[in-house]
């Protein structure tokens, strides 16, 4: 089930907007796919892990190494695949973002579970854990060969209108994108980020009718170190 692990009132107060609302979401706020019930699906979670920088809030973030075999070279946040030892997606979300980019657990603390998601193209049902980077350590790209960079993204790019766009390619898939700090985002990790920051209220107007093929994006918005 999702919803809070802590009082909304715990939290910092850019915070709290999102913990308080996480109870009352289902998967269709985040994606019109749904786990289907009588096939096998793999269970994952991923850490979306918000601290304050000196830019203000922001989010944890890596890029996945070119030479895996499923979304290489892609933006992602922490995460991975369940162990029978987890305990649950918050166990998942934390062990996998220690094991990919070194952050410490003891100075984060999980403050809501999303709904569970599916990820038609990996077959991956994957839970969203909402966490609080009480104490930052440092992050690093821990296994070359599992995760290119790490980086903390502050929102307020995120949401910087001159920053974000949508991206298409046949057959159907549209989706938001956004490139930021010299990283392009876009597909599941684009499509939570950008519904995140409606229900956090960070969102401000941007042009939606800037629809780029992703293959012109990918070419445009090559990987540069951030």
């Amino acid at each position: 089930m999702n919803g809070p692990l802590v009082d909304a009132g715990s939290v910092p107060a850019w915070l709290s907007p999102l913990v308080e609302i996480s109870g009352e979401l289902d998967s269709s706020t985040f994606t019109r796919f749904s786990p289907p019930r009588d096939q096998f699906t793999r269970s994952a979670a991923v850490l979306i892990l918000m601290g304050e920088g000196h830019r203000g809030p922001d989010v944890l973030l890596l890029r996945r190494a070119e030479t895996l075999g499923s979304h290489a070279g892609q933006v992602a946040f922490p995460g991975g695949g369940a162990d029978d030892g987890d305990g649950g997606p918050v166990g998942t979300a934390l062990r996998e973002a220690e094991e990919e980019t070194g952050v410490d657990p003891s100075g984060v603390r999980p403050v809501a579970v999303l709904p569970e998601l599916f990820v038609p193209v990996s077959r991956f049902s994957v839970t969203p854990v909402l966490a609080h980077w009480q104490n930052p350590s440092p992050v690093h790209a821990v296994d070359p060969a599992e995760t290119a960079a790490v980086a903390r993204v502050a929102v307020h790019d995120l949401a910087d209108p001159g920053n974000r766009f949508l991206v298409r390619r046949s057959p159907g898939y549209q989706g938001p994108a956004f490139a930021v700090d010299g990283l392009f985002i876009w597909g599941f990790t684009a499509g939570l980020l950008s519904v995140l920051l409606s229900l956090g209220g960070w969102e401000r107007e941007w042009d939606r009718g800037d629809v780029r093929e992703l293959e012109d994006a990918l070419r445009d918005h090559e990987w540069e170190t951030p």
